[in-house]
């Protein structure tokens, strides 16, 4: 059976308290790659410690703060096609208000996915988590890909990358962290999860000192599989086509559930996935 994270369990916590029914609930997790099992294990675990009141994830969650004013994201004021982002023109092919996502297509050129394909291939390792416990960094079995971490401005290609999306989401590029890559075979997938790092953790004021939280992401795909792979947002029923050249921003201004961020990998259904990922922190990432 699929193992149930502690995200997991704070999104299902999160959706039946704003008043989600179990059957949308099973619906989203279904549409996310959850087999039946597990949804039904998760679903079953949490009313379990809703009734007995012994479970943290059933907890009510300590407020996570006002959402910050200062965000990253594209000018679309006067709803543009089109965005200059420097030395390329961007298209604005999606919009979500809530939560604040945003489809871009001519983001990255062919060649400009190759030689990040082909600079990383030789450094891939397992994909890693952040480890909010302890501020480090572990294994997790909802994670099934392969990763490296470029140095932010560590060679030409990515130092171009990543002054385009400083322009394209007036963002300054001393926030971001280094580029991460990804590779997904087939039947690879990252299950629906959070990209904030959660304030009630311990390790959370460790990870912070670094540039504080995550504010966004970024998420570019520079090969297509066959079949699968999709970016979904369960909470929305949104799922984003893993488009050669395209990429995904979404926004959250709080380390909360609230903000309707989660997200996950679909499974790789045949073929192989290649994207690149740019987290954006409230302020210099060192």
């Amino acid at each position: 059976m699929q193992p149930i994270s502690p995200e997991l369990r704070e999104w299902i916590v999160a959706q039946l308290a704003a008043g989600h029914s179990v059957a949308a609930l099973r619906a989203s997790m279904h549409a996310a790659g959850w087999r039946d099992d597990a949804t039904d294990a998760a679903l079953a675990e949490v009313e379990r410690a809703a009734l007995g009141g012994a479970s943290a994830a059933a907890a009510p969650a300590e407020p996570a703060g006002p959402a910050r004013t200062e965000m990253p994201g594209p000018d679309l004021e006067g709803a543009p096609l089109y965005i200059d982002a420097g030395d390329r023109r961007v298209q604005v092919l999606q919009t979500v208000q809530h939560p604040r996502v945003i489809v871009f297509g001519n983001l990255l050129g062919g060649e400009e996915c190759e030689a990040l394909i082909a600079a990383a291939r030789a450094r891939l390792a397992r994909s890693l988590t952040v480890e909010t416990k302890t501020g480090g960094e572990t294994l997790n079995v909802d994670r099934t890909s392969e990763g490296m971490f470029f140095e932010r401005g560590e060679n030409e290609t990515v130092q171009r990358i990543e002054a385009r999306i400083a322009r394209l989401l007036n963002w300054p590029l001393e926030f971001g962290e280094g580029l991460q890559i990804l590779r997904y075979a087939p039947g690879a997938q990252y299950r629906p999860h959070y990209d904030y790092f959660d304030p009630r953790e311990p390790g959370t004021p460790t990870i912070l000192r670094r540039g504080g939280q995550r504010v966004g992401t970024l998420v570019m795909y520079l090969q297509e599989p066959e079949r699968g792979g999709g970016t979904t947002f369960p909470d929305i029923g949104l799922e984003v086509a893993p488009v050669r050249g395209t990429g995904v921003f979404f926004s959250y201004d709080r380390p909360d559930p609230a903000t309707r961020t989660l997200h996950g990998g679909a499974p790789v259904l045949a073929g192989e996935k290649w994207v690149a990922t740019k987290w954006l922190r409230e302020r210099e990432f060192r």
